[in-house]
């Protein structure tokens, strides 16, 4: 039995290391992740192979990330993060309300109420396909809706910000490597999110290591980093597994239903950009770093865009995990009371 799933996932990683490496050498932006995500993709939909997910390999990517991203936060940055709460608060809760517009699209459509709510809301796809299944949502449409706006996002909004707004002013210098601390950090990070997996919270294997990495950074200022090449892996490991939700029935299988679901992605993008243009202005803060927070992307995805990019990983990281928030704690309670407003 291993060696039989063994041969679906041996060719995972090498199809993954060429299309990040091809999109290494054209300088595209995040490129392990969209180079090995477009490369599984590719040869899932062109041919009868259908790789599969390393066993473990997107959660061993999220540790590396989390990691990483939580380094990030040192007391002063912590300090300018809270000295706009507010304003991330603000942000956060308007990339979510943005996402009424994919529900009305959807529901002008036809498609029935739980199913458009739930792959509209802008969280993470598992904890969305189980609220849809309480609610009694088309749960494969909902998975599919999730996936497509991640791949959306990812996709695009890199690119954009690359070839359209150009890097920002990078706001942190490389970190030396502390052997000692990384030694601390991942093994503690792993068994915070090995407990937050047992109690069934949503996105353990990123959120632990980042809320172990991030405390341990403010509380002893760290100033340390992950050893070169670290990042890369980590978007590997991420962009492969994405990569495998996809294939030719995927694609074949509601072209209308794909079409109404990047348009409403499309749209709340634009709806967020414009929030972020209001806010920055108010603030003065970095628009790129404003901008990039409140797409409606995964956490890992964005805060690796912010690190590639050269802004401002923190803001970015707050203002994604806000939301996040928003979505879990209010999305079934909103809908059912969207329910018992229509009965």
């Amino acid at each position: 039995m291993p060696e039989a799933r063994f041969k679906q996932w041996w060719a995972t990683p090498l199809v993954g290391l060429a299309g990040g490496y091809l999109a290494s050498l054209i300088g595209w932006p995040l490129p392990w992740m969209v180079g090995s995500l477009l490369a599984i993709i590719l040869v899932r939909c062109l041919s009868p192979w259908q790789l599969a997910e390393i066993p473990g390999g997107r959660k061993c990517g999220q540790w590396i990330v989390g990691i990483g991203i939580g380094l990030h936060f040192t007391p002063v940055v912590m300090e300018q993060v809270l000295a706009h709460f507010w304003l991330i608060f603000f942000g956060a809760l308007l990339t979510s309300v943005s996402s009424i517009i994919s529900v009305w699209i959807m529901r002008r459509s036809g498609e029935d109420r739980a199913t458009a709510f739930f792959s509209s809301m802008p969280g993470g796809s598992g904890e969305m396909v189980n609220l849809g299944a309480r609610n009694g949502a088309v749960l494969s449409r909902v998975a599919a809706g999730q996936s497509l706006r991640v791949l959306a996002v990812v996709l695009c909004v890199p690119a954009a910000f690359k070839y359209m707004l150009g890097g920002g002013t990078p706001v942190l210098h490389p970190a030396p490597v502390d052997v000692f601390w990384l030694a601390v950090l991942f093994p503690a990070g792993a068994l915070l999110a090995w407990l937050w997996q047992r109690l069934r919270q949503p996105n353990p294997w990123l959120f632990g290591p980042l809320l172990i990495s991030a405390s341990v950074s403010i509380l002893f200022d760290l100033h340390t980093g992950l050893p070169e090449g670290s990042s890369q892996a980590g978007q590997w490991l991420i962009g492969s597994g994405l990569g495998c939700h996809f294939n030719r029935a995927f694609f074949r299988r509601a072209p209308s239903f794909i079409g109404r679901t990047l348009l409403g992605t499309a749209l709340t993008m634009l709806i967020a950009s414009a929030c972020a243009v209001g806010l920055s202005a108010l603030t003065q803060l970095d628009l790129r770093s404003m901008t990039l927070g409140m797409m409606p992307g995964g956490i890992a995805e964005m805060s690796l865009t912010a690190e590639v990019l050269q802004l401002s990983v923190p803001l970015v990281t707050a203002l994604q995990v806000m939301r996040l928030l928003f979505v879990l704690f209010l999305a079934e309670p909103l809908y059912q009371y969207w329910v018992r407003l229509k009965a």
